[in-house]
C-alpha cells in the first residue's frame, strides 16, 4: 500500500493522485502476472481441456445443438465426429508465444474481480458517503456479469464461431489448416468480447448517474441500439443469422434491464433532490 494512501484526498495534489493510481495498477498487474503464472504451469488443462475444447465434438454445446436438431429431424454439422481441420504453429516461437500469451489473457479473466477492486479502491474516495454505500455490490455485480459473459462466449459464440469456420469450404479443393495464433485469437475475442458486452447495465448505471443517458433516450434510439446489435453480433459471430439472433437475444435482454436500471437510478436522484428541497424550504421557514 502506498503511503499516500491515509492522506485525506481532498488534500492530495494531481502527482500524488497519479502516484497512487500508480500503485493500484501495479497491484492489478502483479496479481494478472501471479495467476497467469499458475495458469502456465497448468498447460495441459488450459490448452487441451479449455482452449480446443470447443474444437472437439463432445463439447457441451455441439452435444445440445445436435439434440436440438435430431429432435426436429433435421441434418446438422453439430452431429459430426469431429470437425474438418488441423491446427499448426508456422512459427519457431509460435507455440511458446501462444503459451504466454494465453496465460497472460487467463490471469486477466480469472483476476478480474480484483482488477476492478483496484480501480474501486481509486476512485470510490472521491465519491459521497452514501453514493458508496449505494455502490457496495458494485463489484460483485461487475464481476457476476463479466463471467456470465466470458461463459456465453466460451461455451455459445465459441463453439458457433468454430464449427462453421472451420467446416466452411469455398471448394473440396482447399484443405483447412488454421495457424495456432488463429485459433486462439477466435475464442480469445469470443470471450472478451462477450464479457465486455455483459457489462453494459453497469455502463448504463453509470452514464445516468452523470447525466448522459436516460431511459427516455433508450427508449427513444431502441431501433438503432437494435441495428448495432446486430452488428456486433455479425462482428463476433460466424456470418449465418442464426448464430447472430442466439448473440443478439441475451444483448437486447441486457439493453431492456439497462433501460429499468437507468430509469431506478433516476427516480432515486429525483426522490434525492425532492428531500433537498423539503429540508432547504424548513431551513427557510425556520
Amino acid at each position: 500500500m502506498s503511503s499516500k494512501a491515509t492522506t485525506p484526498p481532498n488534500e492530495m495534489s494531481f502527482l500524488d493522485h497519479l502516484e497512487e493510481l500508480r500503485w493500484h495498477l501495479i497491484r492489478s498487474v502483479l496479481a494478472v502476472v501471479i495467476i497467469g503464472s499458475v495458469a502456465f504451469l497448468m498447460k495441459d488443462f488450459i490448452f487441451d481441456t479449455v482452449i480446443f475444447g470447443p474444437k472437439k465434438m463432445d463439447f457441451p454445446t455441439y452435444k445440445l445443438f445436435c439434440d436440438i436438431a435430431t429432435y426436429f429431424g433435421f441434418d446438422s454439422a453439430f452431429c459430426a465426429d469431429k470437425l474438418p481441420f488441423t491446427i499448426q504453429s508456422r512459427l519457431m516461437s509460435g507455440q511458446f508465444s501462444a503459451h504466454i500469451w494465453t496465460s497472460i489473457w487467463a490471469g486477466f479473466i480469472i483476476g478480474f474481480p480484483y482488477v476492478l477492486y483496484e480501480m474501486w479502491k481509486f476512485i470510490s474516495p472521491g465519491l459521497y458517503e452514501k453514493e458508496r454505500r449505494n455502490s457496495r455490490g458494485f463489484i460483485f455485480i461487475a464481476s457476476f456479469l463479466f463471467f456470465l459473459g466470458v461463459l456465453f462466449g466460451y461455451y455459445v459464440v465459441s463453439p458457433l464461431s468454430i464449427n462453421f469456420l472451420g467446416t466452411y469450404q469455398v471448394s473440396s479443393e482447399v484443405t483447412n489448416e488454421f495457424d495456432l495464433a488463429s485459433y486462439i485469437s477466435t475464442v480469445r475475442a469470443s470471450v472478451i468480447a462477450c464479457g465486455v458486452l455483459f457489462e453494459l447495465p453497469i455502463i448504463i448505471f453509470f452514464l445516468t448517474k452523470i447525466g448522459l443517458v436516460t431511459p427516455e433516450i433508450m427508449r427513444k434510439y431502441r431501433k438503432i441500439a437494435l441495428v448495432v446489435v446486430l452488428i456486433l453480433s455479425a462482428v463476433i459471430t460466424p456470418p449465418d443469422v442464426a448464430s447472430q439472433i442466439i448473440v443478439a437475444i441475451p444483448v437486447l435482454i441486457l439493453y431492456q434491464v439497462s433501460i429499468y436500471i437507468s430509469a431506478m437510478v433516476l427516480r432515486k436522484e429525483r426522490k434525492k433532490a425532492e428531500k433537498e428541497k423539503k429540508a432547504n424550504r424548513n431551513v427557510k421557514s425556520n
